[in-house]
């Protein structure tokens, strides 16, 4: 093809791309929605025929999936990981195996291959962390106990991708036992190669040259040894016949412990983003949008049992690690799509000839459908979750609560944060009785530190209200940043301690009222307090310049 129509088309496809991205991100979607619609519209079968280089452009947008897995590597480190806690790590990786088996033996209760079904599996197996975490962001609760499972569950799944990456090359050799075994032992001999020979280039070279060379006179240059780290291993990587989204991660993860990591990552961000965008709109491409409206209640029936499978599997790997059924449902809604990862595995197995056409369009089109609902899925989470709490307690019934001899707190502080520091400090300092309840065990430290009682638990529970002993608390103060914990906590606080005086923050001042109705004594809104301290620090400051103005004129002259 022409190059200059292979550019008019890929101009064509990235325009559409931000006309639909806006129009969902205006419908409070997923841009990604709107990229996989812009590629539907205009290429494959049942579009407009405008995009007619799909092959082309998938080959350039292919870069973008490298370059993602790079910046992956570069965000990876052992301390973030395990930060994460035991627990929660188990439940990732438990949750992609689980569920990569589940949708494998429902794929073959269907008549679908062994290995298809594997790649089946491996696909379904993944959420879609930009489009949960974009939905958190939004309204704030990215602090709740179950967006923290929700983000750590997805990290685990995102770095779940090289080894699933690995899966689909021994998937797709096949052969005996011994051949697979053989298989692996190559796969892992070539992957340990690639490994020393990338960390010679990169840890002895690349973040030498990198030290010789300064942001503010050579910042092109890291920006095209960023490029060069991250596409360079991903070519080494297919060269010896092993994924390239693993060769781009390796690269990442040994550069991600230099000092550099967050320039990298930020250098190569533009690039990343429009190859990114390049990738969905090719993929949307294999949707056929007049098949999926002759067959839509086969796709959203398929869309459906996915996200009913990934929601159970969740839930039950929740529950058994001792996680309130709440939460686990919560958790379990938020993460029960097919995510963007789904598309790299996908097209990894189509191109070695393992998944049909046929099925690769009924997934993609299932996983538009999931990645529609999942807004909708994210906001219903904590609602779920307030009427699940609600339905256990009126079946438990009034609890008793056991008297001891040591003294009940005088004031229960829900959320450990800087706020909820600062308040703790004054009411240490006054010799009150003080709880601190914060589901970081850090805060507990810290608490009892300064000679407060600390409480390890979720506030928005009411087995951790109780344990605590509330209908006795003079006062609770509530500091959670974000509004749906704290008005769950505020909810519980008024039926569990309807005469205890409530103290509710407001990250926002548009949600005070929110607040107020639901029965605070008093709300205080970050916002407002930020603009009594810049008042009065202007009118100080103001009036000694004032005072020094004289001075200064007299002193110039």
């Amino acid at each position: 093809m022409d190059s200059w129509r292979l550019l008019l088309e890929i101009v064509l496809l990235l325009g559409a791309c931000v006309t639909f991205g806006a129009i969902c991100s205006w419908l409070k979607q997923s841009p990604l929605v709107g990229y996989l619609a812009a590629g539907m519209l205009l290429g494959g079968p049942g579009s407009l025929g405008l995009i007619r280089a799909e092959h082309e452009i998938e080959s350039v947008a292919e870069l973008g999936v490298a370059l993602f897995l790079f910046s992956l590597g570069l965000e990876f480190s052992w301390k973030r990981l395990m930060g994460l806690g035991g627990k929660i790590l188990a439940s990732g990786a438990i949750q992609v195996a689980l569920t990569l088996i589940a949708a494998a033996a429902v794929s073959m209760l269907f008549g679908i291959g062994a290995k298809e079904a594997v790649v089946i599996g491996a696909m379904l197996s993944l959420s879609s962390t930009a489009a949960v975490l974009r939905v958190f962001m939004e309204r704030g609760d990215i602090d709740s106990l179950y967006a923290r499972n929700s983000v750590a569950i997805l990290l685990i799944q995102d770095m779940a991708v090289v080894p699933l990456a690995v899966l689909m090359t021994l998937v797709s050799e096949g052969g005996t036992p011994v051949e697979i075994a053989t298989s692996l032992v190559k796969i892992t001999g070539m992957a340990l190669g690639l490994v020393a020979v990338l960390h010679v280039l990169l840890n002895k070279i690349a973040v030498r040259v990198l030290n010789a060379l300064t942001a503010e006179q050579n910042r092109e240059l890291t920006v095209v040894l960023a490029i060069v780290a991250g596409l360079g291993a991903a070519w080494a990587a297919h060269a010896v016949n092993l994924s390239p989204a693993l060769g781009a991660f390796i690269a990442g993860m040994f550069l991600g412990s230099s000092p550099f990591a967050v320039q990298l990552r930020s250098d190569i961000a533009s690039l990343r983003t429009i190859l990114l965008t390049l990738f969905f709109g090719t993929v949307g491409m294999v949707a056929n949008p007049i098949w999926i409206a002759e067959h839509l209640p086969f796709v959203l029936g398929v869309a459906s049992l996915i996200i009913v499978l990934k929601a159970a599997i969740t839930c039950g790997i929740l529950r058994a690690f001792g996680q309130l059924p709440s939460v686990a449902v919560a958790t379990g809604l938020c993460i029960s799509q097919v995510g963007e990862f789904a598309f790299v595995l996908g097209s990894t197995g189509r191109e070695k000839g393992v998944v049909s056409e046929q099925i690769y369009m009924v997934i993609v089109s299932s996983t538009i459908a999931t990645l529609f609902l999942t807004p909708y899925l994210v906001r219903v989470a904590p609602l779920m979750a307030n009427w699940l709490e609600r339905r256990r307690s009126l079946a438990t019934g009034p609890v008793e609560h056991a008297e001891s001899d040591e003294p009940h707190p005088e004031v229960i502080l829900v959320g450990f944060g800087p706020a909820g520091q600062a308040v703790g400090r004054a009411l240490a300092d006054k010799g009150r009785n003080v709880l601190v309840i914060d589901v970081n065990p850090q805060a507990k430290l810290l608490a009892e530190s300064l000679g407060l009682h600390g409480q390890i638990g979720d506030g928005t529970q009411i087995d951790v209200l109780e344990h605590a002993h509330i209908h006795t608390a003079k006062m609770i103060v509530v500091t959670l940043p974000a509004r749906e914990p704290a008005m769950m906590v505020l909810h519980h606080v008024k039926r569990l301690a309807p005469t205890a005086h409530v103290v509710v923050r407001s990250r926002y001042q548009l949600h005070l009222s929110d607040f107020e109705q639901a029965g605070a004594d008093a709300v205080i809104g970050d916002e407002e307090q930020v603009g009594y301290r810049l008042s009065a620090y202007v009118g100080v400051q103001l009036t000694m310049l004032d005072e020094a103005g004289p001075h200064r004129d007299a002193a110039a002259s």
